[in-house]
């Protein structure tokens, strides 16, 4: 089944009201739709535009830069919202599944998150991944990519009492924002080769989109 099948079937099975009621899927619905009118999507970093440059902690607190990233060939980046979004989690669970692909092109594969170190080693674990996930304090890399948006109060109180996810203990930080989900590859030049940024989470491309970029990146330089 492909990631699209899984996230549409999933998507069906809560919009159906058996999962939650159909107030919230509405609130959901109009939040999603703000968010696409905002055109903030459209001034996310996009394809030529250069890669905003990163240092950030992994799960075991090494420093995993950017510029390391490329000089070992081209860096697949995606943006996570949290191991409580199960999109996401599928979306994670199907990069896995490419990874060797992914990495076979000489690319390496990385994750950013705005979630506390011991939430993303538990995403690590729950979704077996052989690829890091770094943690972006107060989003500041995801505010970078132009990705970075705040929650409405009305969908801020869907997650607390629907959802019972207090972002700002999962983040550790009282903002209330989120990246929206996006996906890059950038070249060895630090210039983004690929980009997919949806203001829909529910949403994703297919891993496999990401293979003829890299293929036609060629071979990294050493």
């Amino acid at each position: 089944m492909s990631l699209k099948e899984k996230l549409d079937a999933f998507r069906a099975d809560v919009e159906s009201g058996t999962r939650i009621p159909s107030s919230v899927v509405e609130k959901l619905h109009k939040s999603t739709e703000e968010l696409v009118a905002s055109g903030q999507a459209e001034r996310a970093k996009k394809v030529g535009d250069r890669a905003p440059t990163f240092a950030l902690e992994d799960t075991d607190g090494q420093t995993i830069n950017l510029a390391d990233l490329l000089a070992n060939g081209p860096v697949v980046l995606t943006f996570y919202r949290g191991v409580w979004c199960p999109y996401c989690n599928m979306e994670l669970q199907a990069l896995e599944e490419a990874r060797s692909d992914i990495e076979a092109r000489g690319a390496r594969l990385v994750a950013i998150s705005m979630q506390t170190a011991a939430n993303s080693r538990k995403s690590i674990r729950q979704n077996e991944l052989g690829f890091p996930i770094l943690i972006d304090p107060h989003g500041a890399v995801a505010d970078a990519y132009g990705l970075r948006f705040a929650l409405p109060d009305y969908l801020i109180d869907v997650y607390k009492t629907v959802f019972k996810n207090d972002l700002a203990v999962i983040n550790d930080d009282p903002s209330w924002t989120l990246p929206m989900p996006a996906r890059y590859v950038i070249d060895q030049n630090c210039v983004i080769a690929y980009a997919e940024v949806n203001p829909d989470y529910t949403c994703r491309p297919e891993p496999a989109e990401l293979l003829p970029v890299l293929d036609r990146l060629g071979t990294p330089i050493a």
